[in-house]
């Protein structure tokens, strides 16, 4: 039989199978009859006509999709079965069944993934070799760490993609095979730690106990897989301190009954109490431990514990002694014996000492608490402790003080002199003109110069123009035209910036040191004089002393003094030394502003004119003529001051690392932008530059916050970096 007939035969046989069969409805699989196929080497378009026949369905082949396909069963087989076996025979050729619009298309494997119209959620409905999408969502697992356990599990035509944002991955695959991927999500899908178990004490302090259980499951705990992330797995202990108890999450029910056990054998009544309690050593995280005893005695002094407990003898009395007094302290008066000022050579804040008294005792060596209480007592004091003991938040203050003055001047004055009259009149007129107010006077240069004093020949700046003349073989000034015209403009920027914690005060003074007489006398002896004199040296600059006090909602609330000074000339009073005058700006105040926003203090908006006018009386008012017999000076000035503050809060280390390294990079890269230019004569080309920080930890992305100056970039020219230290 030939080739022709054997396919054509095969295609009647299975139309006679298919007529003898109820339609298949498309909803649902009705039982049929089996049928045997044998189909082998047809055309693929003849075969699809065929099974489209028995399962009731149309199917559409791809103008690409061309070859022979061999089908057959040799024992009978239901309609589906025969179905699934086509399309396996279709997968080996490379070619897919998709379902798109209601229809099914045999196209090129390829791109099948591109038009299937097959989507669904959660389990695979469908079965066999065709193409479907479908998407899984995640409850536990990041989707991003399955795509590289999956990726090798699905044929390289088709994909798998991961939506981080809904926990979801996409799949376009086989069905068949999306059932198999569909339960290894389900077995990877788990959470990595189970419920939270709270274990509630009797005798122990979870405060005390808990650091113990979790140095004890990070012993035992597996090594972390690479690539995982980090802690993944890995055992947590918090203690409770309102209920007294140890909250644990363990990677498995196995750890969390080692947990459970470890905590069963360390929950022991405490040994060796004596008759008025225990003794125990609280070492603070955060707090002073002389301040919190203070406090702490404070709370339970009257008190006397509650729930029936008694005090210890003791407990309501104690009281911290006062701090040895220090007279090298910043501030105080007198002499010293060593050339080192006080402020240098006193300690930053005293020593405390141990308090004495009381059930609560503190070691400042070792910023511990000594507590002397029956158990009960003791936990409620640790109580109070854990919840004092927190750490504080900082406050990274910056602030801006601008100063803009210009200054506009202008001067003119002529003077002169004349004589009238013969050698030897005896009488003769003299007239003349001098003012002291533009430059210098006339008549002073000329008795200077008729006397050979160099030093008392002065004129002022500017133009100036003068006309001499001889009197007697003497020169002298006949007449003086002074002119000038002056331009002063001045723009300083300072930003003292400090970081200080919640409510302590903060200080920094950038300025000088300048000495003022206080007193002095001369003790005159027959031989000898003595002078005396006593000097207070004061800080002359700026002065910046802020205390912010952080709020719940994000505002900080400062009380500022700020302060600007600077040196102005040497007076003199009589014949002694007064000392220097100094000028004085000063705001203090409390405000209000909100973390990272930026604040206006005040300032000082001041324009003064001043006109100052010498003239001869009736001539110096006629029109023209009346510039020789006045001399007159113009001044403008205006000064404008300004003093923004702006309060960046760091409640962790993390923020206060980000701030630190980011100033400390806009530091550096003024430095690099300030290196001498290279020069063969002048040997050094290096000026220092701060060390590049040692692999510095990526910080997680936010919204940095400016500084009120912006750093200035490095300058383009040949820089040589310095050497790391």
């Amino acid at each position: 039989m030939s080739m022709k007939s054997s396919r054509l035969l095969a295609v009647a046989l299975c139309m006679a199978a298919a007529a003898q069969m109820a339609p298949l409805p498309a909803a649902a699989q009705r039982p049929r009859a089996p049928v045997t196929v044998n189909f082998v080497n047809a055309d693929i378009d003849a075969v699809a006509r065929a099974f489209a026949a028995m399962i009731d369905r149309q199917i559409v082949v791809d103008p690409r999709v061309k070859g022979q396909i061999t089908v057959y069963s040799e024992q009978p087989q239901s309609v589906q079965e025969a179905y699934q076996s086509f399309q396996s025979a279709l997968r080996g050729l490379g070619f897919a069944v998709i379902e798109s619009g209601g229809l099914l298309k045999v196209v090129p494997e390829a791109d099948a993934k591109l038009q299937t119209g097959t989507v669904s959620v959660g389990e695979v409905g469908v079965r066999g070799d065709q193409v479907i999408t479908q998407i899984f969502r995640l409850r536990y697992e990041n989707p991003n760490n399955l795509v590289a356990v999956l990726r090798p599990l699905i044929s390289a035509n088709n994909t798998i993609n991961s939506n981080p944002g809904s926990s979801s991955l996409v799949i376009t695959d086989y069905a068949d095979n999306l059932q198999r991927i569909g339960r290894i999500i389900a077995a990877l899908d788990q959470p990595t730690a189970t419920d939270l178990e709270v274990v509630p004490l009797e005798h122990a302090v979870a405060s005390d106990l808990a650091p113990l259980v979790q140095r004890l499951a990070e012993t035992g705990s597996t090594v972390t897989a690479p690539g995982a992330a980090a802690g993944a797995g890995g055992t947590t202990v918090v203690a409770d301190a309102r209920s007294n108890s140890l909250i644990i999450r363990a990677p498995n029910a196995a750890r969390l009954a080692a947990v459970r056990a470890a905590i069963a054998k360390l929950d022991r009544p405490a040994s060796g109490l004596g008759p008025s309690g225990g003794l125990w050593v609280v070492h603070l995280k955060n707090a002073d431990a002389v301040k919190l005893a203070t406090v702490l005695r404070a709370a339970f002094g009257t008190a006397g514990g509650s729930g029936g407990t008694t005090t210890p003898t003791g407990v309501s009395g104690g009281t911290t002694p006062a701090a040895p007094s220090n007279p090298a302290a910043p501030g105080a008066t007198g002499a010293t014996t060593s050339g080192a000022s006080a402020q240098s050579t006193s300690p930053v804040t005293p020593s405390g000492q141990p308090t004495t008294g009381g059930f609560i005792q503190a070691d400042p060596a070792t910023n511990s608490l000594i507590i002397t209480a029956p158990e009960p007592l003791y936990r409620q004091v640790r109580a109070m402790i854990e919840q004092l003991d927190s750490r504080r938040a900082q406050v990274y203050i910056e602030s801006l003080i601008v100063e803009v003055a210009g200054d506009n001047a202008a001067e003119f004055g002529f003077q002169w002199q004349g004589l009238l009259g013969k050698d030897g009149d005896s009488t003769g007129l003299f007239a003349g003109t001098n003012f002291s107010n533009s430059g210098g006077n006339i008549l002073s240069i000329t008795t200077a110069a008729a006397s050979g004093d160099a030093s008392g020949i002065s004129v002022g700046e500017g133009l100036n123009i003068g006309l001499l003349k001889r009197y007697g073989g003497t020169y002298a000034l006949g007449a003086l035209a002074n002119l000038l015209q002056s331009q002063t403009k001045t723009n300083i920027v300072s930003t003292p910036n400090l970081i200080t914690l919640d409510n302590e005060e903060a200080k920094i003074v950038v300025g000088e040191n300048v000495p003022f007489i206080t007193g002095q006398y001369t003790n005159t002896g027959t031989s000898t004089t003595s002078p005396f004199q006593t000097i207070e040296r004061k800080d002359v600059g700026i002065t910046l002393r802020i205390r912010p006090q952080i709020g719940e909602s994000g505002t900080v609330r400062m009380t500022i003094y700020q302060e600007q000074s600077s040196v102005l000339t040497t007076a003199t009073v009589g014949t002694s030394n007064a000392g220097p005058s100094t000028t004085k700006r000063s705001i203090e105040s409390q405000v209000v502003v909100e973390d990272g926003q930026i604040i206006v203090l005040g300032g000082l908006v001041q324009d003064s004119y001043v006109e100052e006018k010498s003239k001869v009386p009736l001539l110096g008012d006629i029109p023209g003529l009346g510039a020789l017999f006045r001399s007159e000076s113009r001044t403008k000035k205006r000064t404008n001051l300004m003093v923004f503050l702006r309060p960046v809060v760091m409640r962790d280390a993390d923020s206060t690392a980000r701030l630190s390294l980011d100033r400390y990079d806009q530091i550096r890269a003024r430095q690099e932008g300030s290196q001498p230019t290279p020069n063969s004569i002048l040997r050094i080309d290096e000026a220092p530059v701060l060390p590049p920080l040692p692999n510095p930890t990526p910080q997680p992305a936010q919204p940095a916050k400016p500084p009120l100056v912006q750093p200035v970039a490095p300058a383009p020219n040949d820089v040589t970096p310095a050497t790391p230290y």
